[in-house]
């Protein structure tokens, strides 16, 4: 699995990302940041999100074989016009399909 992405990372962007999702619910909420400060860890909403191991190790999979079907499918397109190289137009065009395939 050498040629996978790191869990760390994907853990790393994932808290990015609960953490931006927390503090856009709490400006559409209208809470207070220091009232919310002084009662955290009281409620559902402010306990820390985490991931389990396995679950990531099953993100890094998800994401190398969506990158992989990607640059697949790309490099097919820019053979297809006589390309020897991906350019960002060859994944523009494959990439609505791609969505809907996974």
């Amino acid at each position: 699995m050498s040629d996978s992405f790191d869990p760390d990372l994907i853990h790393a962007i994932f808290k990015l990302n609960w953490s931006k999702k927390a503090l856009e619910r709490e400006r559409n909420e209208g809470v207070d940041p220091i009232i919310d400060e002084a009662v955290a860890g009281t409620s559902k909403k402010n306990r820390p999100t985490s991931a389990n191991s396995n679950a990531l190790k099953l993100s890094c999979e998800l994401l190398r074989l969506f990158v992989t079907e990607a640059v697949q499918r790309a490099a097919a397109i820019a053979e297809a016009e006589g390309s020897s190289k991906i350019q960002a137009t060859h994944l523009e065009r494959i990439l609505p399909q791609l969505l809907l395939d996974f």
